[in-house]
């Protein structure tokens, strides 16, 4: 079985999805067991991988098992805190930015975060949107159709075919890392040969949770579509033996990468926390790139620090670490204004219930922070 495990389609087939699996690896708390007796607002998985990891880290242990407190739903807190769905252009597509697009191509991850943005959908049926779908031109028709495991995005790509202001393509959802090499061989090369794009980026967490999926043909495809990677790492304590190896092959087959680190209350909010992980990231190849500030979907109040607490931080690392360690703080502007970066106190206006600040349209966005 030791041999076996270092497959990621036996780290997929084998993940732990239930209480009685997880507590093979774990030893749960009578809390822990009990919110399994209940039904869980977020879907459940890890792998045995990061199964494993979660023994000897309880940063990372919060990540994953379950808790009471995602059954409360806190002051501002919605299911969909980026609005989302009021940008989706087909079931498969959401278009918020004007030159930029979120394709999401699959509802599976191998490992669901607690904290996820998407936990009304990750881990269930894509979303059925009939009658939001624009109509399809016959020549997109036509050459996604020629694929039975393309036919589904066929209004997507004619979306961005049509759209010519489009440059810059995200493709998430979901874990696409998690699909198979065929089928992301055939997406890439469907959004490549679109002439107006320029930018292909694919979001994941397969390095951290499911390493063994990095792969030299999956490189080999990443590298064929000239695609970066914007990765999800929040601890140091992830920066397993395998990750390593697994960032470093992505590396060495010229495959640029960057990470996107939420702020976690109790996780990773300490100066020391931050370094040790963003120098983690440079000496594997990947750059810090943003530490967002969590996102108020439901149930995540006990993950969400103040913005305070984020400024404070993100200006203790300057001047105290490697420059190209730091990331931009941010928030994603609740309501669907994108990524706003936050540089200092003064930029917001703070009220009882939260903070207000603009984005780079100049609108007005509120976030609904803790005080103290």
């Amino acid at each position: 079985m030791e041999s076996i495990s270092h497959d990621w389609k036996w780290q997929i087939a084998n993940r732990i999805a239930t209480r009685e699996q997880l507590e093979e690896y774990i030893e749960l708390t009578e809390e822990e067991r009990a919110v399994f007796d209940g039904e869980l607002p977020l879907s459940f998985a890890v792998t045995p991988h990061y199964a494993n990891l979660t023994r000897n880290s309880e940063a990372l242990r919060k990540t994953v098992i379950p808790v009471g407190a995602e059954n409360n739903v806190g002051t501002g807190e919605l299911a969909d805190p980026l609005g989302e769905e009021d940008h989706r252009a087909t079931p498969h597509l959401i278009h918020t930015y004007p030159d930029k697009v979120l394709f999401l191509a699959t509802t599976f991850c191998s490992t669901y975060c607690r904290y996820c943005t998407r936990s009304r959908m990750v881990g269930k049926p894509q979303l059925n949107l009939e009658g939001r779908v624009p109509s399809r031109p016959p020549s997109a028709m036509n050459q996604s159709e020629q694929s039975p495991a393309l036919q589904k995005y066929a209004d997507t790509f004619a979306y961005i075919e049509a759209h010519t202001e489009i440059r810059d393509v995200l493709i998430s959802g979901g874990d696409p890392l998690t699909m198979t090499d065929s089928v992301l061989d055939e997406l890439l090369s469907r959004v490549r040969n679109i002439p107006h794009i320029r930018m292909v980026r694919i979001g994941s967490k397969v390095p951290v949770v499911l390493p063994q999926r990095i792969t030299d043909d999956l490189c080999s495809i990443l590298r064929k579509h000239r695609v970066w990677l914007s990765l999800h790492f929040i601890h140091a304590d992830e920066l397993s033996p395998e990750t390593q190896e697994a960032c470093r092959k992505l590396s060495d087959h010229g495959i640029g990468m960057v990470s996107q680190t939420v702020l976690l209350k109790g996780i990773n909010d300490t100066p020391e926390a931050l370094k040790d992980l963003f120098y983690g990231l440079l000496e594997i190849n990947v750059k810090p790139y943003y530490l967002l500030q969590c996102d108020p979907v439901q149930g995540s109040e006990h993950f969400r620090t103040t913005v305070d607490k984020g400024i404070e931080l993100i200006q203790s690392l300057h001047g105290h670490i490697c420059g190209l360690a730091v990331p931009q703080y941010v928030i994603d502007a609740p309501g669907g204004g994108g990524k706003v970066p936050i540089l200092g106190k003064e930029q917001l206006t703070r009220t009882a219930e939260g903070v207000a600040f603009k984005n780079y349209l100049g609108k007005e966005y509120f976030y609904p922070d803790q005080i103290g």
